[in-house]
């Protein structure tokens, strides 16, 4: 039995694919088949259920699953402990980001970790934020940057990066564009283009219809603030945007605050208390970069 099986045997058990965890663990969808039949070969039973099209455990593979995330993680702390005796950080950090941000401060906080502790591999990753909240949960990534509609999800540190109320954005010609204030139900009205569900855009847009018994027709939805705007800005819905995400987009948009949502959707860094030495090392960086 090798470290690298268990690695891969959490990934697919983790990400529910094995072309998902291939991706995450660079290598060959094959490769990772391969040292997960190997494991099981071993183990003398099954761990996965391959007959579905999603992935999931057998009983065999639940009963492993916590011991191989244990045994990954003392494997961790031999090269953490070392690392700190010796001041020499070394072994691989995953950070996650949203789909659909490009926040620059973040790749400048990456190139000054990776300046200053080059032993360290850095491995990026996207995904929609409630996969990503869930994987910094599992250990799957150590640090991420997420839409969230709280200022720190249940059970995890956080830094607040942005912090804004939502916006209807709209051509000149549309009809909100004449109404100095909107409320959410002057939006469902009309088509809105919106971030996808596991947005924290989203989430904040979601609930606050909810608790109004709203039911709004989002017929266009994008990962990218700017194609929302494109879309909004052909008629062909009523964009929903964070306050910064709209600025951008006022010498061809209306700009105008949901009065009555009062929930800011937030972005922000999220970990898990007690973060290793590599971990802490780079939310440092973070945190400066952020600050500049």
């Amino acid at each position: 039995m090798e470290l690298r099986q268990l690695e891969y045997f959490v990934a697919v058990a983790e990400e529910r694919s094995f072309t998902r965890a291939a991706e995450r663990v660079h290598i060959s969808q094959s490769g990772v088949s391969a040292q997960v039949r190997q494991l099981e070969r071993e183990l003398g039973a099954e761990l996965f259920d391959r007959s579905a099209r999603v992935v999931t455990l057998t009983v065999a593979g639940k009963a492993a699953l916590d011991h191989a995330r244990a045994a990954l993680a003392a494997a961790g702390a031999v090269g953490q402990a070392v690392g700190e005796v010796t001041d020499l950080i070394r072994g691989r950090v995953t950070v996650g980001m949203v789909i659909g941000c490009t926040l620059t401060p973040l790749f400048d906080a990456l190139a000054a970790f990776h300046e200053a502790h080059a032993g360290v591999e850095i491995v990026l990753l996207e995904d929609s934020s409630d996969r990503l909240v869930e994987g910094v949960r599992t250990g799957a990534f150590d640090l991420a940057l997420v839409g969230t509609a709280t200022t720190a999800p249940d059970g995890l540190e956080a830094l607040t990066i942005i912090s804004e109320r939502l916006t209807a954005a709209v051509p000149a010609g549309h009809p909100l564009a004449k109404q100095p204030h909107l409320r959410l139900r002057d939006l469902i009205a009309h088509p809105i283009a919106c971030m996808p569900p596991g947005t924290g855009l989203r989430t904040v847009f979601d609930q606050a219809c909810a608790a109004q018994g709203l039911h709004p027709t989002i017929t266009l939805q994008a990962s990218a603030a700017d194609a929302i705007a494109d879309l909004a800005a052909r008629g062909l819905g009523v964009a929903v945007l964070s306050s910064s995400m709209a600025e951008k987009h006022r010498d061809r948009l209306t700009v105008r605050a949901i009065d009555d949502v009062g929930t800011p959707a937030v972005l922000a860094l999220i970990w898990k208390s007690a973060p290793t030495p590599a971990v802490g090392r780079l939310l440092a960086h973070c945190r400066q970069a952020f600050t500049e």
